[in-house]
C-alpha cells in the first residue's frame, strides 16, 4: 500500500506541477509572437473548461473499468500535452489543442487517483491519506512556477520537454507497481449505489459539491487579483510575489500534511467551519497591507484556511458518495474547475469596481458558505455507507 500511495502522490504532484509550470512562461510566449494578451487568459481558461466537462465522465468510467487503467491513460495523454506545447509553441491553434488535451487528461488523473485512495483506505484513515494527496498538490503548486521560471530562462520549451519525459517515466513505473484495488468491485455490488452523478445531486452530498465550488472560486479569485492589488499598495514586484506564493505553498503543504491527518472521522464539518472562518480572517487582513511581511502574513492565513477546508471537504465527499468514489471525485473536480473558470473573471472585475473592498466581499462569501455545511447536517438524504 505504501508504494501505491507514494506513486499516487507523485501523480498528483505532476498534475499540479504541470498546471503551475505554464504560469511564468505563457505570457512570454504570447508577447514574443505579438499576440493579444487575451490569449493568456484564453489558454488558461480552456484548460479548466476541458477538465470541467470531462472529469465526471472519467470518474464514472473509472468506477466501471478500474483506477489503474485510467491512471495510465491519463499519464500518456498528459505527457502528450507537454510535448505538443513544446513542439508547437509558435502555432496558436496547436497551443490551444495542447491545453485542451492537458485539461482533459488532468481530469482523468485527478478522478482516478482520488478514487484509488478512497478504495485503499477506510473512513478512519482516509483523512490522513487525502491530506498526503493534498500535500502533493501543494508541492506541485510550489515547484511548478519555480521550475518553469528556472528552466524557461534557458529555453521556453525546456520545462515542457522535461515534464513530458518525467511523466512518461512515471507511466512506466505505474504500469509496473500499481495493482487494481479489489475494494472498488465490492462496493459497486451494492444495488442501491447510484449510477452516475445525477443521483448524487439528489442527496445531501450536493451541498459539499457547492461548497467545493465556493472554496475554489475564492482561491482562483485571489490568485488572479492579489498581485494587482499589492502593486497599488506596496509596489510589489513579480519576484516578491513569487517568494510570497512559495511561502504560502509551504503553508498549504504543512496544513495538509500535518493538520488534516489529525482530523478524526465524524468531525469533518467542524473543521470545515473553522477553516472557512480562518479563510475569512486572511481575506480581511489583505486590504490593510502596509509592507511585504504583512502581505505574506495575510496570504499565509488565507492559504491555511483554504487548504484545510479544501482537503477535509474532499475526504468528507468520498464518504458521502455511497461507494461511487470516482464519480464523486469527478463531480468535485468539475465544481473546482467551474470556480477556476468564473473566479478570475469575476474577481478581477470586482477589483476594478471596488478596489480593496473586494476582499471584504470575498470574506463574506467564505462565511456565508458555512450555511451549506448546516444544510448538509440537517439533510437526511445521505448515501453514506454504515
Amino acid at each position: 500500500m505504501k508504494k501505491a500511495i507514494l506513486l499516487l502522490m507523485s501523480v498528483q504532484f505532476f498534475v499540479y506541477l504541470g498546471f503551475g509550470l505554464i504560469i511564468p512562461i505563457l505570457p512570454e510566449v504570447i508577447v514574443q509572437q505579438g499576440l493579444s494578451d487575451l490569449h493568456v487568459g484564453g489558454l488558461l481558461t480552456i484548460y479548466a473548461l476541458a477538465s470541467f466537462f470531462t472529469a465526471p465522465l472519467w470518474g464514472s468510467y473509472s468506477d466501471r473499468t478500474g483506477r489503474k487503467k485510467l491512471i495510465l491513460i491519463g499519464l500518456l495523454g498528459f505527457s502528450l500535452s507537454f510535448f505538443l506545447f513544446a513542439l508547437f509553441m509558435h502555432n496558436l491553434p496547436l497551443l490551444y489543442l495542447s491545453r485542451i488535451i492537458g485539461g482533459i487528461f488532468s481530469g482523468a488523473l485527478y478522478t482516478a487517483v482520488t478514487g484509488f485512495v478512497a478504495d485503499l483506505t477506510d473512513e478512519e484513515n482516509r483523512n490522513k491519506y487525502m491530506g498526503l494527496m493534498g500535500m502533493s498538490i501543494g508541492l506541485g503548486f510550489i515547484f511548478g512556477p519555480a521550475i518553469g521560471g528556472v528552466l524557461g530562462d534557458q529555453s521556453l520549451r525546456l520545462p515542457f520537454i522535461a515534464s513530458g519525459i518525467l511523466t512518461l517515466i512515471l507511466f512506466v513505473y505505474a504500469s509496473l507497481i500499481l495493482k487494481e484495488p479489489t475494494e472498488r468491485n465490492e462496493a459497486n455490488k451494492r444495488a442501491w449505489i447510484p449510477k452516475g452523478g445525477r443521483v448524487l445531486w439528489q442527496h445531501r452530498v450536493k451541498y459539499l459539491f457547492l461548497l467545493s465550488f465556493s472554496i475554489t472560486l475564492i482561491l482562483a479569485g485571489i490568485e488572479s487579483t492579489f498581485q494587482l492589488f499589492q502593486i497599488e499598495k506596496i509596489a510589489m514586484t513579480p519576484l516578491q510575489l513569487g517568494y510570497l506564493f512559495m511561502a504560502s505553498g509551504f503553508v498549504d503543504a504543512a496544513i495538509q500534511g500535518g493538520v488534516v491527518r489529525r482530523v478524526k472521522n465524524g468531525t469533518e464539518t467542524k473543521w470545515i467551519i473553522g477553516a472557512q472562518i480562518v479563510t475569512a480572517i486572511g481575506l480581511i487582513l489583505i486590504p490593510f497591507t502596509s509592507s511585504l511581511i504583512w502581505a505574506g502574513v495575510a496570504l499565509s492565513v488565507f492559504t491555511a484556511g483554504n487548504a484545510l477546508g479544501r482537503t477535509v471537504l474532499v475526504s468528507l465527499t468520498t464518504k458521502e458518495s455511497g461507494g461511487r468514489y470516482g464519480t464523486a471525485a469527478g463531480m468535485t473536480y468539475s465544481m473546482d474547475n467551474m470556480g477556476r473558470i468564473i473566479g478570475p473573471l469575476l474577481f478581477t472585475w470586482l477589483l476594478t469596481q471596488t478596489a480593496g473592498n473586494l476582499y471584504y466581499i470575498s470574506a463574506s462569501i467564505a462565511v456565508l458558505s458555512i450555511g451549506l455545511i448546516f444544510l448538509f447536517r440537517m439533510s437526511k438524504h445521505s448515501l453514506k455507507q454504515n
